[in-house]
């Protein structure tokens, strides 16, 4: 009966009418909160983050932006690429011109796969992946093939671990040039205060569904084209110099044990020999610090005029499997 007398009260209103005045009313509102939003962050005692919605896919990119790069991030059962297995894939295919600039996004796939153990709870816990979600499940070669083979980079928010693990997956990423959105890019300098995803979307103003493979290549891909006020470039810019660098890694074979404490504090790492590389005190470099760094294993590590075993790496050969 209320309705009914609500009804006598209410105006007709045509479909089309009713369509239109509904889009009206979304746009204000948008338009409403977009402006309590920055009344807010004028005050200096708030910040606001925006929900990150992830850029449209185009047809066909434009041709300002000849080259093309793949945005990809793995799930897994565990740390280890022999013996652990993807349990989901994602990438985020876009354009990019030689200034490091990016253009469009040109593709996107997300895949799950079932492996052979189940999945471990620790797993599931940090990624909400479980067992009955990849029950089936077998990712795309062919359509992960697609999006790989016209990249002329592969980035990775931590490329150490990807790429592993991509590689002992398919052959397609083996010869392919990587790069590593955590390592080259200096993210202190552009004032940020951790390399962590994380960190990096809520101080670029943003927040967004994370943990899965395809959210998170969309909100990298976001923190890289940002151009921040204090800075002349974005981050893609100095990744993809980056990337175009040789650098080299030196082995401080036999350096005496007493030495060690000298070594760490120089940012050398140990490898015991299990994952293929010589068993030492190892750094990696840029090429130009080479010179610098052999006086200083000779005068301060050996004390003979050593040669130590050095190795030169391009985007082609870092952060592969051993």
């Amino acid at each position: 009966m209320i309705a009914s007398q609500l009804d006598f009260f209410a105006s007709p209103v045509a479909p089309a009418t009713a369509k239109t005045a509904s889009s009206q009313v979304v746009a204000r509102v948008g338009q409403d909160e977009e402006a309590m939003a920055r009344h807010l962050e004028a005050t200096g005692n708030f910040r606001i983050l925006r929900k990150l919605l992830p850029r449209s896919v185009v047809e066909r990119a434009r041709p300002e932006f000849p080259r093309r790069g793949v945005i990809l991030d793995t799930e897994t059962t565990g740390l280890n690429h022999r013996s652990d297995e993807i349990i989901e894939i994602g990438v985020v295919a876009f354009s990019f011109n030689d200034a490091g600039e990016i253009g469009d996004v040109t593709g996107v796939y997300g895949g799950l796969q079932q492996p052979i153990v189940p999945i471990p709870a620790e797993i599931t816990r940090l990624t909400g992946i479980t067992d009955d979600m990849v029950a089936g499940q077998v990712i795309e070669v062919a359509r992960l093939n697609s999006l790989i083979e016209p990249a002329d980079l592969i980035i990775a928010h931590n490329a150490g671990f990807d790429r592993p693990f991509c590689e002992a997956f398919s052959p397609i990423f083996a010869r392919k040039a990587w790069a590593c959105s955590v390592s080259e890019i200096d993210w202190s300098a552009r004032g940020f205060e951790g390399s962590k995803l994380g960190y990096l979307i809520g101080q670029s103003g943003y927040f967004h569904d994370g943990h899965r493979a395809v959210d998170d290549c969309f909100a990298l891909l976001e923190v890289l084209g940002q151009t921040r006020l204090d800075s002349t470039a974005a981050p893609f810019a100095e990744l993809y110099r980056a990337s175009q660098r040789s650098r080299v890694r030196i082995y401080a074979e036999n350096s005496p044990f007493d030495m060690k404490d000298h070594l760490k504090a120089r940012g050398y790492r140990w490898s015991d020999g299990s994952d293929g590389r010589p068993k030492s005190w190892w750094v990696e470099l840029k090429e130009e610090a080479l010179d610098e760094e052999l006086r200083f294993l000779r005068a301060e590590i050996y004390r003979w005029d050593v040669d130590p075993p050095v190795r030169y790496l391009t985007a082609f050969d870092r952060f592969r499997m051993v």
